[in-house]
């Protein structure tokens, strides 16, 4: 379970925090993809907030909401629309490296962080919807959500685990994939199931911007980053893994 920085640089990954339908419309998402080696794509509910705002959706709501479809329902169908599309565009990517890049990510509910069971059950319907292999849902590595994350890795469902802080939540996130993989493994199933552990180092050095010294400023973020590698590592060479 590779760990990766708030931006999504995952060693050779680069991963686009941005889509929006006219990204897609226009060719923007494949001109990075053939120019700038974007290797995968994330999005989030904000994500999508401000571009539905920006009226690039505003025909497409208006035709689904005439139908009786609304709310987060509507949510959920423009945007796994969009991300099946840039999954399209990644498939290339993903098949080439094994599976390892070219993916995309779409995030659960918000209002499902404290309620694992209903997590694992909007998680599996999400990824049914999207049918696309290189689709993570993302879950968040809450207290509520580790249980959500074994159950959905065991079930075979791609998971990029979000609102990590530390190492130790890592840890934590990599324990819950671990323990996903081994039900498989039990059951007789394929080990492979895609995760990535998505760490948010760049809110350190915000929270403590107007706390530290100069000389102390943008290097919070870069310690914990190198405190969750090092424990990405302890994991990779634990007994567990081999």
């Amino acid at each position: 379970m590779p760990a990766t920085k708030e931006l999504h640089d995952l060693g050779q990954s680069l991963w686009l925090d941005n889509i929006t339908r006219k990204l897609l419309d226009d060719g923007v998402i494949q001109r990075y993809i053939d120019e700038y080696s974007v290797t995968g794509l994330t999005s989030n509910p904000s994500i999508f907030d401000k571009a539905i705002a920006g009226g690039f959706y505003d025909d497409i709501i208006r035709e689904r909401a005439s139908a009786g479809i609304e709310g987060e329902e509507l949510f959920f169908e423009l945007a796994i629309d969009d991300l099946r599309r840039a999954a399209d565009l990644f498939l290339g990517i993903h098949e080439r490296t094994d599976g390892l890049d070219g993916w995309v990510s779409l995030e659960v509910s918000p209002e499902l962080a404290y309620d694992t069971d209903a997590t694992v059950t909007k998680a599996a319907e999400l990824h049914a919807r999207a049918g696309r292999r290189n689709l993570f849902i993302k879950i968040p590595g809450t207290t509520e959500g580790l249980p959500a994350i074994e159950e959905s890795i065991a079930a075979g469902v791609p998971v990029n685990v979000t609102l990590l802080f530390d190492a130790d939540q890592y840890r934590a996130a990599a324990d819950a994939y671990m323990k996903g993989v081994e039900r498989r493994i039990d059951a007789g199933l394929p080990a492979a199931v895609g995760s990535v552990a998505s760490v948010f180092m760049s809110r350190w050095d915000k929270a403590v911007a107007d706390v530290v010294p100069d000389e102390l400023r943008n290097r919070l973020g870069l310690a914990v980053g190198l405190d969750v590698y090092r424990a990405y590592r302890e994991v990779l060479d634990s007994e567990r893994w081999l």
